[in-house]
């Protein structure tokens, strides 16, 4: 299981990782990155592509 944090005060809400989320779990909402589902993957590829690195994925 994975858990997803997202950083709203760093996230500039350029919404690559929602682009990015194969288990589209992300969405913006109010120009920032925010969870919408609770199925990450694991893939990291929200962490990987945020040029604010406003996403952590961590292992639960």
């Amino acid at each position: 299981m994975f858990i997803v944090t997202v950083d709203a005060e760093a996230c500039s809400g350029c919404g690559e990782c929602v682009k990015a989320c194969p288990g589209q779990i992300l969405a913006l909402q109010d120009c920032k990155a925010q969870l919408v589902g609770d199925e990450c993957l694991g893939c990291l590829s929200c962490e990987t592509v945020c040029p604010a690195t406003a996403i952590k994925v961590e292992e639960y």
